[in-house]
């Protein structure tokens, strides 16, 4: 089994809307650092710096909710198939 890729997350767009690396931030979290270290380290308040984690983590929501649609419409699609393929079972 194959393991499935989290969502990209457009830095970019993020990084020119609150004028900072996101990138660095998220390397930063995936390192163990806290809020605070990681608000005293940029220079970025910690407003600022909830509201980045916010839009990460719905991105991410976004995301799991498609892919549980997909999955959901899938197996439907298999059950009806196979009641019309197997009426009397």
């Amino acid at each position: 089994m194959r393991q499935q890729k989290s969502p990209q997350i457009d830095e970019q767009a993020l990084s020119k809307k609150y004028r900072t690396s996101v990138r660095k931030l998220i390397r930063l979290w995936k390192n163990g650092q806290s809020d605070v270290e990681i608000a005293a380290h940029t220079g970025i308040d910690l407003f600022t710096l909830r509201e980045v984690k916010n839009d990460i983590e719905l991105a991410y929501r976004k995301y799991r909710l498609e892919k549980k649609k997909e999955a959901l419409a899938k197996s439907q699609a298999s059950l009806k198939r196979q009641i019309f393929l197997r009426p009397l079972l």
